[in-house]
């Protein structure tokens, strides 16, 4: 697997010299990976709304922020969801509750506890509840889904992401290990699908390609600037806010 030999800074300035952010970076197919200590909600909105998945880093400095503008990405267009036979039986026995913004703490552990190599943690997780209980006034809004048992209100699967115009990006998820639980993962994914194209979405964000869940679930992969192209359109657009 390729290994950027160097991470460069980045910085706001450098995402809004136009030239400079197209000829060194979106056409740079050597890099993909950047950083920065700049925690502020300004600078990540910045960041996401050009097409960068941010996560966050461990430096023997201190945690930092790592910007990605990937190679690819995965992209779901509504009518290529796909619903495989256990999750339609699951649909059928409807014993759970789908739910957009409850739950959020309670998700964030859950992915915190989820994931051996977590980066959902330090300086990125207060700045994801900063961000989480902000307006949508700047064109971004982090949201949070999740499905719950019906009758237990158990917490089974949720994820947190983010909304641009008419775009949506998953960021990073979780679902029950327990055996009574299986396939309520796809599930959650299949109900936010079909409520993202209910409420009128242009496509989903699903980032890294290379799960292979996210091609099940009918994405297709993007190139930078094929997913380039589609995002300037749809991402500049005024932003969804769903009931």
């Amino acid at each position: 697997m390729y290994k950027q030999p160097q991470i460069y800074l980045l910085t706001s300035m450098m995402l809004r010299d136009e030239n400079y952010f197209k000829k060194n970076i979106i056409d740079n197919l050597s890099n993909n990976y950047y950083w920065s200590e700049d925690w502020s909600a300004e600078f990540y909105m910045e960041l996401a709304k050009k097409g960068f998945i941010s996560t966050s880093y461990d430096t023997k400095g201190g945690l930092v922020l790592l910007p990605e503008l990937q190679y690819e990405y995965a992209i779901l267009d509504f009518n290529e969801l796909h619903i495989s036979r256990k999750v339609k039986t699951l649909l059928q026995k409807n014993n759970y509750i789908f739910h957009r913004d409850t739950h959020f703490e309670e998700i964030m552990i859950a992915i915190t506890l989820a994931h051996k190599d977590n980066w959902l943690k330090g300086e990125y997780s207060e700045l994801m509840k900063q961000l989480y209980s902000a307006d949508a006034k700047s064109g971004f809004k982090l949201t949070c889904f999740s499905i719950t048992d019906k009758e237990t209100q158990k917490l089974i699967a949720g994820e947190i992401g983010y909304i641009i115009g008419e775009t949506y990006t998953s960021l990073s998820g979780f679902s029950s290990r327990e055996k009574q639980y299986n396939n309520y993962g796809t599930l959650q994914l299949v109900l936010l699908g079909k409520y993202l194209e209910k409420n009128n979405f242009a496509f989903w964000n699903l980032g890294h390609p290379h799960m292979e869940y996210k091609k099940k679930l009918g994405a297709k992969i993007y190139t930078r600037s094929e997913f380039l192209a589609r995002w300037q359109g749809a991402s500049l657009l005024p932003i969804i806010n769903p009931a």
